[in-house]
């Protein structure tokens, strides 16, 4: 069996078949049309038949305005009566213009079959005969999803017992984030500092960018020690910001103090 579950029957690769477009109402009435068959020995009883329509009483039109192939109706109407306000009967919209496609099946040994080609795609809406009842089935099916799902639930222990903490319980309840926030050291930027004078801090930060040329503004904060706001000035005067490219989300000298302090350096 595993030897022949490998190959693809083909036997009936050739056959034509109908491929539709199937919605969701449709195929719960034909699951439960084949769920109530009397015939138990019938695996597919007839759920549905498809009646074609063509007009022979159209008038003759001219050659040049005749189309290919004659104007067909196709129309479903299901087997199934007692299916409430679903539509009995559907029209079917065929497309020849679609993606070549070929349908195939799996048995329960796995045996792997191709059933035939597509020739024909459908799709499917409710007929007019019965434009009634489906909006009667919108209607429905709108007003279930409107519901809503919460309920309320009244407790038999209305005076909160099982809420409070039993007495000789409380020392076994696990130490929280409350005790763990208060052994937390402060942040560094919560530490109060004190401005330096302007020009002071500018000649620092000369000499600072000397040693490397890109900083970052958390490392000069934690070199200065000055507030970071008054950093944020004096670095948007003399420095540039890395948006992008390697040196991104730093500071570098502007071009006409990276000359002078190179001139400084010469002399």
């Amino acid at each position: 069996m595993a030897e022949e579950a490998k190959y693809l029957e083909t036997a009936r690769a050739d056959r034509s078949v109908w491929l539709m477009k199937c919605p969701p109402v449709v195929s719960r009435a034909w699951q439960a049309a084949s769920a109530s068959s009397s015939d138990p020995a019938n695996a597919n009883p007839v759920v549905a038949k498809v009646v074609l329509s063509l007009d022979l009483l159209r008038p003759e039109e001219p050659p040049e305005e005749r189309p290919e192939e004659p104007t067909l109706q196709f129309k479903m109407e299901l087997a199934q009566t007692n299916t409430g306000n679903t539509p009995k009967s559907y029209s079917l919209n065929m497309f020849k213009d679609f993606v070549p496609m070929c349908v195939f099946s799996e048995s329960n040994q796995g045996k792997l079959s191709c059933e035939g080609k597509v020739e024909h795609k459908f799709d499917m809406e409710p007929h007019s005969d019965n434009l009634v009842n489906y909006g009667k089935l919108c209607r429905e099916r709108t007003q279930k999803y409107m519901v809503k799902s919460r309920q309320v639930q009244v407790l038999d222990n209305d005076h909160g017992m099982s809420m409070r903490p039993m007495p000789g319980l409380v020392g076994l309840i696990p130490s929280g984030s409350k005790e763990k926030k208060k052994q937390a050291p402060a942040k560094p930027s919560d530490v109060k500092r004190t401005r330096r004078d302007r020009t002071e801090m500018e000649n620092i930060i000369f000499k600072l960018f000397e040693r490397q040329p890109n900083w970052a503004l958390k490392a000069l904060v934690q070199e200065t020690d000055q507030p970071e706001q008054f950093l944020k000035e004096i670095l948007n005067d003399l420095c540039v910001y890395n948006k992008r490219g390697p040196n991104q989300g730093t500071h570098e000298l502007k071009p006409e103090y990276k000359k002078s302090t190179g001139d400084a350096d010469a002399a």
